[in-house]
């Protein structure tokens, strides 16, 4: 199972999160290519069984010129029979906008025929303690989507 993680990092935190999933879901079994952003083409889903942003959200929700960019070519792509995941930062100061770009791509997934593989994961600021087990057990509903199809055929 190939995984393609494609990370948004303005501070490192979303790149520490994509690189402990990355870690995690190798463990798993998956082909993991990790790339951030600013090198990534929306295109490189097509090749993944596994599709996953790791975005953060800047101030209230105004997507960065690289997020923008991103995010009108993923829009395009028809992702159907592909699985996807999205997590990312935040900050709560901006209440109703926390972690708003998770959810533009939890949205751009599904409008491309993707199918969600795992809750969405957001973590105020900085990755701690719990936040690594939240991104080890997304990790793991992840895989077990995978296994759910397996036992379906």
């Amino acid at each position: 199972m190939k995984a393609q993680i494609v990370f948004a990092s303005m501070t490192g935190n979303n790149e520490d999160m994509a690189e402990i999933l990355s870690e995690e879901l190798t463990t798993l079994g998956f082909d993991v290519t990790n790339t951030d952003v600013s090198f990534a083409d929306a295109t490189a889903y097509l090749d993944a069984d596994l599709c996953i942003m790791v975005t953060y959200t800047y101030g209230e929700g105004i997507f960065t010129d690289e997020l923008d960019d991103f995010y009108e070519q993923l829009i395009q792509l028809d992702l159907s029979g592909k699985k996807f995941a999205v997590m990312g930062s935040g900050d709560k100061i901006y209440k109703e906008h926390y972690c708003e770009n998770v959810d533009d791509f939890k949205k751009a997934f599904e409008k491309c025929g993707a199918t969600q593989a795992a809750n969405p994961v957001k973590i105020e600021n900085a990755v701690d303690d719990h936040d690594v087990i939240l991104i080890e057990n997304a990790a793991k509903e992840m895989l077990a989507a995978f296994k759910k199809i397996k036992k379906l055929a």
